[in-house]
């Protein structure tokens, strides 16, 4: 049976240093607000790793490591091979438990999370990230990173289990030829347009239903209750079709929106990974900006 996809400060900290201790990764990234439509500037989350993290954790660049770096898109994700591949480098393999956190609120962890999840992995979310962990005294280390880990073998049993959607598919919803509703993840000024983007154009995808994915955590970055995200999943969809098909600008966001439906009970989720930024790169694809949501 899958884990719960959140866990306790607490929790992770009487494990460490014990023989059932996780394998504990920081995935920070560093995105500024756009300044302009277009402006997408990433970088990787290392020096904040330095500076103060989990004992005994690792930092993953995810510029680099889990992201397909031949795409034309930013932290699309890898083939399951590759995928495998890159696991093994990290000390993940079948069976392993692996603890997940970022320095922000928690939309990266969310990311690789269900990027573990669509291959099968367990993993789980460190509820309110390192804020969360200081906040309740818990110790931290800073510094260089420690030696690496000897490299298993990539685990043989990873497949895709279909939490993912392409553009074509998404294309087919728009059309009503597919069932689904689509659920943008962006914050309500990103939805309407009325901010600056990272990508080519501003809005979104018509038909779409609008769950910011900074609503699922609160003002500390914990998750929200179960009833909270139910109410707020009632309140985004309804009775709406499934799948609930969820994007946001480049595929990152949406995850933590899918992790707020996940655990409200919603077992039909999946994300587009391309999302805005492929999208709106298409002038051909319809674009919607509008103050309220769609019907």
């Amino acid at each position: 049976m899958p884990v719960h996809p959140v866990v306790q400060a607490r929790e992770v900290a009487a494990l460490l240093g014990g023989p059932e201790a996780p394998i504990v990764l920081d995935v920070t990234v560093l995105l500024a607000p756009a300044r302009f439509d277009g402006d997408y500037r990433p970088e990787s989350g290392e020096s904040l790793w330095r500076e103060a993290h989990l004992p005994g954790s690792r930092h993953v660049d995810l510029l680099t490591t889990l992201s397909d770096t031949a795409s034309a898109l930013h932290f699309t994700r890898p083939a399951p091979d590759r995928l495998a591949v890159d696991l093994a480098a990290l000390g993940v393999g079948p069976g392993s438990s692996v603890v997940l956190y970022d320095q922000g609120s928690a939309t990266w962890a969310a990311r690789v999370w269900w990027l573990l999840r669509g291959v099968g992995v367990d993993a789980r979310i460190l509820d309110g990230g390192l804020a969360g962990w200081t906040a309740l005294g818990l110790p931290v280390e800073s510094g260089a990173p420690a030696p690496r880990m000897p490299v298993g073998a990539p685990a043989a049993a990873l497949t895709d289990r279909g939490l993912w959607v392409d553009r074509a598919e998404v294309e087919e919803i728009v059309a009503g030829r597919a069932p689904g509703t689509l659920v943008c993840a962006l914050a309500p000024v990103q939805f309407t347009g009325a901010e600056p983007t990272r990508y080519s154009r501003r809005g979104h995808i018509p038909g779409s239903r609008n769950l910011s994915a900074k609503t699922v955590v609160d003002d500390r970055g914990l998750l929200r209750s179960r009833g909270e995200l139910v109410a707020l999943a009632e309140a985004a969809v309804g009775e709406r079709e499934e799948p609930l098909v969820v994007y946001c600008g480049g595929g990152i966001s949406a995850c933590l929106t899918a992790l707020g439906f996940v655990v409200a009970g919603h077992d039909a989720v999946q994300v587009y990974d391309g999302s805005i930024e492929e999208w709106s790169a298409d002038p051909s694809l319809p674009m919607v900006t509008t103050a309220g949501g769609d019907a």
